[in-house]
């Protein structure tokens, strides 16, 4: 499952996990961010039991897209507690994701 991550319930949902955190920060209109959608809600079947997975449209979440200077979607950024483990801009293969996630299990 994938939650669906706003300014307001962030650190609620980020910060305050026990597991590490996928965040795909995304937008409506950008294309390769729809490429890469799929592609996270595979990861998120798979991995599911031992990740969080959670998207942040930047255009509905500014403050959150500002503190993490988002300049190019989609970005990925994989979180353990608050801090960032890895940030991945641009539309990357599964593979690619799924190493990279697995390495900060």
């Amino acid at each position: 499952m994938i939650k669906e991550v706003n300014d307001i319930n962030f650190n609620e949902e980020i910060a305050n996990s026990d597991n590490i955190v996928v965040v795909d920060f995304w937008a409506p209109w950008c294309g390769p961010c729809k490429m890469l959608s799929p592609v996270i809600e595979e990861l998120a079947n798979e991995m599911g039991k031992n990740v969080k997975f959670a998207k942040i449209n930047v255009d509905e979440s500014p403050i959150i897209a500002s503190t993490y200077k988002i300049s190019s979607i989609p970005t990925v950024m994989v979180f353990n507690k608050d801090s960032v483990k890895e940030t991945l801009v641009g539309f990357r293969p599964k593979a690619e994701l799924k190493k990279v996630i697995e390495k900060n299990l």
